[in-house]
């Protein structure tokens, strides 16, 4: 018969000092507290795919980051078993995160623009398609320029 000592040791496999086994006797083993890390792969997918919006790309992307930033420590202390899925969250919504700045810049000095305003004001002023679509022309001509 073995004593639960022993019964532990014989199923640590390694002389009982592991974890799981601590000074006082068995220990159940915690489970892996991988939430973080999945939530941040999910959120930096999500956002990746929806980056050129700001709900998709910013507020997503930054949850995905700082999700990641969180499970990837978990996983450096031994709490979760997914820290590098974390980090690849982490990195995938960060990327999510600037490609929309980016383009929120790029969106707010288009509309800041002079060239802008002349648009609204010819579009307001045509009268037929046709007059809106040389406004139109007449705008995307003004880039090139």
């Amino acid at each position: 018969m073995t004593s639960p000592q022993s019964w532990g040791q014989a199923h640590q496999g390694h002389g009982g000092a592991g974890p799981g086994y601590g000074e006082e006797g068995w220990e159940p083993a915690r489970p892996p507290r991988n939430g973080m890390g999945t939530a941040a792969l999910t959120l930096g997918l999500i956002g990746a795919l929806l980056f050129w919006t700001i709900l998709g790309g910013v507020v997503l992307g930054l949850l995905a980051l700082i999700f990641g930033i969180v499970g990837f420590r978990r996983g450096k202390r031994g709490e979760a078993t997914n820290g590098t899925l974390a980090m690849v969250g982490a990195v995938i919504g960060a990327l999510a995160l600037i490609g929309s700045s980016v383009i929120l810049a790029l969106a707010v000095s288009l509309v800041g623009s002079g060239d802008y305003q002349e648009f609204q004001d010819c579009t307001e002023k045509a009268a037929t398609t046709a007059e809106q679509q040389e406004c139109q022309q007449d705008f995307i001509d003004s880039f090139s320029q």
